[in-house]
């Protein structure tokens, strides 16, 4: 937060680069992030915290200067610029050592817990981009969930047992979406993306079929041509499923606009209204045969869904997501279960 009236023109921005522009090492120190604005608390006291922190403990400067491997005279400066913008004395100096005033302690304590949770939050990253054991947030569609995903996750782990998944199950656009946000490293979408902010390679194909229920007047039929379905009720996907948008358009293909019945989220549930005798239905082949339901092969146009791998161009990887992209991109042609 930006101090306002007189504490901010006590921000002594000068002095923040005085304090860490070097170290004893002659190394320059980290610029503060982008987003902490120059005349903000935050960016002005955050290189001093750790002073503050270490000289609290020890009540001696020279004690901690040693121990945090900074020259003593860096920390003391730190130390008096940090209470001159505050504009509050935080140590009694008694001579070589130092204690803390009431104001010091209370001020302590809130030091204490945000560098614990810088220390917790730099240790998460890290451990989430160990190249062991470090994690991959991977997003798919619902219907590849119950086999797919599970055998490619299963056969990437025989090379790399350690590596943890954060799993996300949803239609495409809202894959994008989180792709986008940085909620996910890699997603597995249909139809495979056209976007200039995104990188996205093509895996497999899968055959879509049309559903109809056992009794249906098609239901002896092997094949049938999607047009001779024209007069059916449809059961579907809602609209901004990738597979909604590829039935739109197979149908229109076809010479009609499908007549939809029923609008859904999951294709089993597409396959449970067709057994129910509530329409037809475009669907990839399911993981398991469900009884009440006849699905036969579309001949006559190119009935598939394209399956790809989409990720964020420029985003860097880290050696967990990077192993696992170079394994999805090893399965090209073989994505899908047998």
């Amino acid at each position: 937060m930006v101090h306002e009236g007189s504490s901010a023109r006590r921000l002594s921005q000068s002095s923040y680069a005085k304090d860490i522009g070097k170290s004893g090492g002659g190394r320059e120190a980290a610029v503060p992030p982008a987003e902490l604005t120059p005349g903000s608390w935050s960016a002005l006291l955050s290189p001093r915290l750790a002073y503050f922190a270490g000289v609290a403990r020890t009540e001696h400067v020279t004690r901690a200067a040693q121990e945090m491997q900074v020259p003593q005279s860096t920390l003391s400066r730190a130390l008096v610029r940090l209470e001159q913008d505050l504009g509050v004395d935080l140590f009694a100096r008694h001579g070589r050592t130092v204690s803390l005033t009431p104001a010091g302690r209370t001020f302590l304590a809130s030091v204490e817990r945000a560098l614990g949770e810088v220390e917790r939050a730099a240790e998460s990253v890290r451990a989430d981009a160990d190249p062991a054991s470090g994690k991959v947030a991977f997003g798919f569609l619902h219907t590849m969930g119950s086999e797919t995903v599970p055998g490619l996750i299963r056969a990437f782990r025989a090379d790399h047992p350690r590596i943890r998944f954060s799993l996300v199950q949803n239609y495409g656009e809202a894959m994008i979406e989180r792709l986008r946000a940085g909620d996910l490293d890699l997603c597995l979408t249909s139809p495979v993306p056209d976007a200039p902010d995104l990188v996205a390679r093509r895996l497999d194909e899968q055959r879509l079929r049309l559903v109809v229920p056992d009794d249906h007047r098609l239901a002896a039929r092997k094949r049938v041509r999607l047009a001779e379905a024209a007069d059916e009720a449809f059961v579907t996907l809602e609209p901004g499923y990738g597979l909604r948008r590829i039935t739109d358009d197979l149908c229109q293909e076809a010479g009609f606009k499908p007549r939809v019945a029923f609008e859904g989220e999951e294709a089993e549930t597409l396959r449970g209204l067709v057994a129910a005798g509530l329409g037809v239905a475009l669907l990839p082949p399911p993981a398991v045969p469900r009884p009440g339901v006849v699905e036969l092969t579309v001949t006559g146009q190119r009935a598939v869904r394209e399956i790809g791998v989409a990720w964020l161009d420029g985003h860097p990887d880290t050696p967990p997501v990077a192993a696992f992209k170079k394994f999805l991109l090893s399965r090209r042609g073989r994505l899908l279960p047998e």
